[in-house]
């Protein structure tokens, strides 16, 4: 049976919650599937790299919109810095309907401490904003696109999610 991608966030985020709870280290380290991996792995995204019309202009715009500074170029350039978290590595069908536009290759999704007040900040700039009225088990979502129409989704998870 094939998870959703929601779910596999789910996973993630009870995973995530599960590790500090005490012992369950000891638990991971005994589990088969640690066995298998490889010795070395990589420890997060270190980068997203995308081809753009154009760069700079939509560089501007996760840097005014989602916070989000392009690679430093000085010293005295800002780096953005993201919070530890869950993160979802999840290739797709080559002809998902998830991200919209069949001619899009990529989505970014971004962890953010609160969907509402972050989708009032975006539509305040004129941003299109679609929140899955939804709450899952792990979260919320909201999908906006870039200026090139980029689809992007926006997660609050579970321990950020106040019913109101």
């Amino acid at each position: 049976m094939k998870m959703q991608r929601r779910e596999v966030l789910g996973v993630l985020t009870a995973a995530a919650g599960s590790a500090l709870l005490p012992g369950s280290f000891a638990a991971a380290e005994q589990t088969p599937a640690a066995n298998h991996l490889p010795k070395e792995r990589v420890t997060g995204i270190g980068g997203v790299f995308f081809r753009a019309r154009d760069p700079k202009a939509l560089a501007q715009w996760y840097q005014d919109h989602l916070g989000v500074f392009v690679t430093p170029q000085s010293s005295n350039d800002p780096v953005w810095n993201q919070q530890a978290g869950p993160t979802s590595f999840s290739p797709f069908p080559e002809k998902t309907n998830y991200f919209g536009d069949a001619t899009k290759q990529w989505m970014i999704n971004f962890r953010v401490g609160d969907l509402d007040k972050m989708a009032g900040q975006l539509e305040a700039a004129g941003i299109a904003v679609k929140v899955d009225p939804t709450i899952y088990p792990y979260g919320r979502f909201a999908r906006i696109h870039d200026p090139e129409g980029n689809p992007i989704e926006l997660w609050q998870p579970l321990n950020a999610v106040t019913v109101k």
